[in-house]
């Protein structure tokens, strides 16, 4: 009877183990990561709907059980109507990286200083580190066209590289995923709004520290 009870309480103790495990699993599938290729033509995405679905095929191709993925970018309208914020294209969060650590738990948390994204969690959908600052190749500038709320600009100008779809002159807001410590400045040097971009081709792009990478967030 006593072997019988131990053994019992033993397939308890590995059922729960199991239970959590799996639970451990979902509760990390990876809802955000930074392209590991752009378009192949600069700033232009195909549009909005282009980048999502760039987003979606990498996903994919990386296994993800997720199907409605975002590309975190924003776009403007011309006189004066109101854009699109790529703060509220992502869903609700949480989101986590390919390694399953948490990037921010929701749009607020996202779009304070507290949020975890770095050379080291700004993970592709890979789970590979994009390269930065101090790299032989530089691809810190990611397109954002966004300011730092995460709204799209009112700065004027073009900011976006007509939302997405050019690949020649223009300009679109990028931010840095490699930003560290005190030497970035929330406003000056952030994830979502750094500078803007020299141009908007593959080529003009590169010549400031990009390869025409964006963010992707899973709006489950």
């Amino acid at each position: 009877m006593k072997r019988s009870t131990t053994a019992l309480a033993a397939v308890l103790s590995l059922a729960a183990l199991a239970a959590g495990c799996t639970s451990m699993g979902q509760s990390s599938t990876m809802s955000f990561f930074v392209t590991s290729v752009g378009s192949g033509k600069g700033a232009d995405l195909g549009g909005l709907e282009g980048a999502d679905a760039h987003c979606n095929t990498l996903a994919k191709s990386a296994g993800s059980p997720l199907a409605n993925w975002r590309a975190y970018l924003s776009t403007t309208a011309p006189g004066g109507d109101a854009g699109v914020n790529a703060r509220d294209r992502i869903g609700k969060g949480p989101w986590v990286n390919a390694k399953g650590e948490v990037i921010a738990r929701n749009p607020d948390d996202l779009h304070s200083a507290s949020a975890n994204l770095t050379k080291q969690t700004a993970l592709t959908e890979k789970g590979a580190v994009v390269s930065g600052r101090g790299d032989t190749v530089n691809t810190h500038d990611i397109l954002t066209g966004s300011d730092p709320s995460g709204n799209y600009s009112t700065a004027g100008g073009d900011t976006t590289c007509g939302n997405w779809t050019k690949s020649g002159e223009g300009s679109a807001i990028v931010g840095h995923h490699d930003r560290i410590g005190l030497k970035d400045s929330w406003h000056m040097k952030s994830w979502n709004s750094s500078h803007g971009s020299r141009g908007c081709s593959q080529d003009a792009l590169k010549s400031s520290g990009g390869a025409g990478l964006f963010y992707c967030f899973a709006a489950n």
